[in-house]
């Protein structure tokens, strides 16, 4: 959460989004949305937590469920903290791109800070000349996506005492197949909204 808010406060975030906005409504409508945000910011600070602790739930459940498929007993409460641990490597996700835009590509807008995903395969094709139903599927195809898939492998490897492919089995069967689920329930939203 301290990551987020330094990062939000060196990009100016919330200027961007004052900009932006006052481009698209009129200035009394910008105010209430400023004075909601002012009375409402508070609820995000406990939102974030709770999100990353279901996001981190759900993942240690998918694990589970992978486990009971492949035969392995295994608590949930050591899925649940080898969740935890591989959860560590989106920090570097707010690391690397606050660094981005603070000493790379200082010039920038709230579009450009909202598609940026660091060493995803959005990167390779750019987020202008793409649908927006397209957008994210390529944001979550990344390096740090691959990282993560690889500390469940390994931490499912060294609870179960199988192999890192015996394990990788398990984290693509379960973990895999909620992640494709989830991102084709995006797209489709997406594409309905847009």
């Amino acid at each position: 959460m301290l990551l987020i808010l330094i990062s939000s406060e060196s990009l100016n975030v919330y200027e961007l989004s004052l900009n932006s906005l006052g481009e698209q409504i009129t200035k009394r409508e910008l105010e209430n949305l400023i004075n909601l945000r002012e009375k409402w910011q508070w609820l995000g600070y406990i939102l974030l937590p709770l999100l990353l602790l279901v996001k981190i739930a759900l993942v240690a459940g998918l694990l589970d469920i992978g486990c009971f498929f492949f035969g392995k007993g295994i608590r949930y409460k050591t899925l649940f903290h080898i969740a935890v641990k591989a959860e560590f490597v989106f920090v570097l996700v707010i690391v690397f791109k606050t660094a981005w835009f603070y000493f790379v590509q200082t010039d920038y807008t709230l579009e450009d800070l909202q598609y940026f995903y660091p060493l995803s395969v959005l990167q390779v094709f750019g987020y202008e000349s793409l649908e927006p139903w397209f957008i994210y599927p390529l944001q979550v195809v990344n390096l740090f996506e691959l990282c993560y898939w690889l500390l469940l492998g390994y931490g499912l490897s060294k609870a179960l005492k199988q192999s890192m492919d015996y394990a990788m089995g398990i984290v693509a069967s379960s973990y895999g197949v909620g992640l494709l689920i989830w991102v084709a329930g995006v797209m489709f939203f997406t594409l309905n909204m847009s």
